[in-house]
C-alpha cells in the first residue's frame, strides 16, 4: 500500500488527513502533526527547518509522498525540502484561485504569517479583483481548542468588510484550520457564498504524483 506521511503543526493537518483517509483508502495515511512546535513552525522560516527535519528524519525516503497539510510551511520550506531529498517526494498547499469568470469581491482569510509572504502578495496580484486580506491569529488556536464562536467570526469579519465597503462573494481560505469553520462561514454570508479551500485541489495533486488509477473516491 502506498504510504502518505501528512505534516502539520496543528489540527488543518487532521483534517486534511481525515479527509485523505475518507477519499483514498487506497494509502496508508500517516500523520506528524507537531503541536508541541507551532509556534516555532510559524514564527521563522529557517529555523522550521530543523524542527520539520528532526520530524521527519525517520521517514525520509521510506514513504512514498510527504503533504505538507500548511500554507505557510509549503510556501516556505517546500522548495528547501524537495531539493534537499531529492529521492523523496513532497507535496504542499497552494491556495487556491476563485475559478468563476464573474470578477466578484473576495475576502482572503488567512494568518499573518501567510500574509507576509511574497508569494501571497503575488497570489493576491493575480486575482485580478477587489479583495480583503484578513489574517486572523487567534483563529487557529480557538479552532484547535474548539473555542472559535459564530458570534466571534461575525464581529472578526463584519469589522474589516464595512471599512471596506466591498462586498464579498467568495471567500478563498489561507488556512487549513478554517476548513472547520466552513458552516459557520455560510451561516455569517449566507448559504451562496463560493467557499475556495486548498483540500480537494491537494488531493487531487496527490492522486496525480502518485499515479493513483480511479483518481478520488466517489460519494
Amino acid at each position: 500500500m502506498l504510504k502518505v506521511l501528512v505534516f502539520d503543526s496543528g489540527f488543518g493537518g487532521e483534517l486534511f488527513a481525515d479527509k485523505l483517509e475518507e477519499e483514498l483508502p487506497v494509502v496508508e495515511v500517516i500523520r506528524i502533526i507537531d503541536w508541541r512546535n507551532a509556534k516555532k513552525l510559524q514564527n521563522n522560516p529557517i529555523k522550521s527547518r530543523a524542527i520539520i527535519k528532526k520530524d521527519l528524519k525517520s521517514y525520509i525516503n521510506k514513504v512514498d509522498l510527504i503533504v505538507f497539510a500548511n500554507h505557510f510551511l509549503s510556501i516556505t520550506n517546500l522548495n528547501y525540502f524537495k531539493r534537499k531529498y531529492r529521492k523523496q517526494m513532497f507535496l504542499g498547499m497552494k491556495l487556491k484561485k476563485p475559478d468563476s469568470f464573474i470578477k466578484r469581491d473576495v475576502l482572503i482569510l488567512t494568518t499573518s504569517a501567510v500574509a507576509r509572504t511574497l508569494s501571497f502578495h503575488k497570489f493576491v496580484y493575480c486575482l485580478k479583483r477587489k479583495s480583503i486580506s484578513l489574517p486572523l491569529d487567534t483563529w487557529p488556536d480557538k479552532i484547535d481548542d474548539g473555542e472559535l464562536t459564530i458570534e466571534e467570526i461575525q464581529e472578526s469579519i463584519d469589522s474589516v468588510v464595512k471599512k471596506s465597503k466591498l462586498h464579498p462573494k467568495e471567500i478563498v481560505l489561507g488556512c487549513a484550520q478554517f476548513n472547520d469553520i466552513k458552516n459557520e462561514l455560510r451561516q455569517v454570508f449566507g448559504p451562496n457564498i463560493r467557499i475556495y479551500d486548498s483540500f480537494d485541489e491537494t488531493l487531487r495533486r496527490v492522486v496525480k504524483t502518485l499515479h493513483i488509477r480511479g483518481g478520488i473516491a466517489k460519494r
